[in-house]
């Protein structure tokens, strides 16, 4: 299944077959070497809150499980963000971009490969967010990101996402060697990337938005 460039998808994450957010993307590209997709400041946004209104960060795993859940809308606030999805991967890379639309930094999000979908007027990527992040910096430098959550919530195993700590490890440890040689992507690959000037962020989430995980 490709996407043709310039169509309007779902990136969503899912977390034990709820939504835990859905962003929508514009694709720049769908070839051999992965999914790029593009999402626009004011994009419409979809997260997963606690029924008090407070997101997953904001209490300790402990605490967000023994609570009930909600869908908050709202939108997309900050830089223009640019995402890649290697092909057989389990990661993504983000494109972060300062206020004036500078590259600042990659940012590797650890995640199960992302399962596609089309119902026609509406198509999308499904993955599981594992928590794990890695920050890659313009001169090949990175650190761990998330990784005192990811300990935290693997001590819940009834209730987290992840199941395998050492694969998750693994690929960030395989992405992190890519990154330190300077090979595709971390090689200045769409550090410049300007939008199609005739993109605009949509008004509202299609009809869709919150169909069944993608399996």
């Amino acid at each position: 299944m490709r996407f043709e460039p310039g169509r309007m998808i779902l990136h969503r994450n899912m977390r034990h077959g709820r939504i835990g957010w859905v962003r929508p993307a514009r694709v720049v590209s769908d070839d051999e070497r992965g999914l790029l997709l593009w999402i626009d400041r004011g994009t419409p946004i979809v997260n997963e809150v606690a029924d008090d209104g407070r997101g997953m960060r904001a209490m300790p795993f402990g605490e967000w499980i023994g609570r009930s859940y909600r869908l908050s809308h709202g939108s997309w606030q900050g830089p223009p963000v640019l995402k890649f999805l290697p092909t057989g991967t389990a990661h993504s890379v983000w494109w972060f971009r300062d206020d004036s639309g500078r590259f600042s930094n990659w940012y590797v999000n650890l995640e199960e490969p992302a399962v596609r979908w089309d119902d026609g007027e509406v198509a999308g990527v499904d993955m599981v967010d594992q928590d794990l992040d890695v920050v890659v910096r313009p001169d090949l430098s990175w650190e761990w990101k998330d990784e005192e959550e990811f300990v935290e919530r693997l001590g819940y195993p009834e209730h987290y996402w992840v199941l395998d700590e050492a694969a998750v490890r693994a690929e960030g440890e395989r992405v992190i060697k890519v990154a330190e040689a300077g090979e595709f992507p971390f090689d200045g690959t769409w550090c410049d990337f300007v939008p199609d000037p005739s993109w605009s962020a949509p008004v509202t989430l299609p009809e869709g938005w919150d169909r069944l995980q993608a399996r």
